[in-house]
């Protein structure tokens, strides 16, 4: 009854949607792309940042682990701060946090100047993931809410495949600091399109820090926030080392690596179309699915990835496995709380980038301790548990009022 109130509450509220919205989604969707991007970047840049900055591989991974445990924190925390602000201009500020974050990693002479750096960057991704989640519903007509908040998060879903090999190139051709200075470059074209692009959007009804928080009471939620802990936590504790693993187990130099990303990323995109359409009809489904391809083949990788072919096979499936994690997450997330849909996108951006920060902290104290190719038993063992999670936790029933966008 609650959540009905709410979501009417919530519809009272919004001013009449924009007929002309459109550019502004695209806006918000190349704003999810960058914030995304710039976190993830240290991944395929590990090996010649920490060369550079005199630290070892699993010391230079705690820069993705710092950006995400401050983008976990900043996230439900920045919302009820903004309060009455306009969000395009609350936007526009945070996107320049990013801006100055990479600019500041890009010409880091120290590793305590790149910690500084990074986080910058995790309270601008924190802060516009956050709030670009609750805007889109706001720009268009309610029959294309969905559409548009979909194609919102799309950006999040194709920065976390196609990010990293995009990074991991121009890292090679240009040194690890250009790839830090293009994120710079296109945060500002981000921050220009926002301003143009986005309407004058006021502050609506906000949500109290306490008032997120309770909403994890309601036990599909919290099955849907362990599954994105556990899933998340498993990739990135093996993703965040995937090159020093790929070196180790398949002997390829840093052109195959890339390739390897590339190809890894043309797979996590169809990835996420595919269990973009599977999760509509059945979340629990199709997270089965997921965590039972990640599971396999993360746990494979040492074993079956010494020739550079099956390496390829590997990591093709590996993108289509954790290509769907976001929007399946994401759809679970939002069907448990379909009148309260901000407050829950705060947890679910908080809890994905914890659990970002800490698979990366995991994998690094695994890639000190035991070696780096350990890092991929600890991934799956932890997407085991998603499995289990799954399994056992209560799900959304997918019903059209709990659909976004629909009422």
């Amino acid at each position: 009854m609650t959540q009905v109130q709410e979501s009417s509450g919530a519809r009272a509220a919004r001013p009449a949607p924009r007929r002309n919205g459109w550019p502004g989604v695209a806006a918000l969707a190349l704003g999810t792309f960058t914030v995304v991007t710039s976190e993830m970047l240290p991944v395929g840049l590990l090996t010649p940042m920490g060369r550079s900055l005199g630290v070892p591989e699993g010391v230079a991974g705690l820069t993705l682990t710092i950006t995400g445990l401050v983008a976990a924190l900043s996230a439900p925390a920045l919302v009820p701060l903004l309060g009455r602000a306009d969000r395009r201009t609350a936007l526009c500020v945070l996107v320049a946090v990013l801006v100055v974050g990479n600019l500041g990693a890009a010409w880091a002479p120290d590793f305590a100047t790149m910690v500084v750096a990074r986080v910058l960057v995790g309270v601008g991704m924190g802060g516009v993931w956050a709030v670009a989640a609750g805007l889109a519903v706001r720009l268009v007509p309610a029959k294309s809410a969905g559409t548009a908040t979909s194609l919102v998060f799309s950006g999040i879903a194709v920065a976390s495949v196609l990010g990293v090999p995009a990074g991991t190139y121009l890292g090679d051709l240009a040194g690890w600091r250009a790839a830090f200075l293009a994120a710079a470059g296109l945060g500002a074209v981000v921050l220009a399109a926002a301003a143009l692009m986005l309407p004058r959007l006021p502050a609506e009804r906000t949500v109290p820090f306490g008032g997120a928080l309770r909403l994890a009471r309601d036990p599909r939620l919290r099955t849907g926030l362990l599954v994105v802990a556990f899933l998340v936590t498993g990739h990135f504790a093996a993703y965040t080392y995937i090159r020093p693993v790929l070196e180790d187990v398949s002997g390829v130099g840093a052109g195959t690596i890339g390739v390897l990303l590339l190809v890894y990323g043309i797979a996590g995109v169809a990835g996420n179309f595919l269990a973009g359409a599977g999760a509509a009809r059945s979340p629990r489904t199709t997270l089965l699915v997921i965590g039972t391809v990640l599971a396999l083949t993360v746990a494979a990788l040492p074993l079956l990835g010494g020739s550079p072919a099956l390496a390829a096979v590997l990591m093709v499936l590996w993108g289509l496995g954790y290509g769907g994690v976001s929007v399946s997450t994401q759809t679970w997330v939002l069907l448990a709380a379909p009148g309260a849909r901000e407050a829950a996108s705060s947890l679910f951006v908080g809890v994905f980038n914890a659990a970002i920060a800490l698979g990366a902290l995991a994998g690094g104290l695994v890639a000190d301790g035991v070696g780096v190719t350990a890092v991929t038993v600890t991934g799956a063992a932890l997407v085991v548990g998603a499995l289990v999670t799954t399994a056992a936790g209560r799900a959304p029933v997918p019903e059209a009022p709990a659909v976004p966008g629909k009422s």
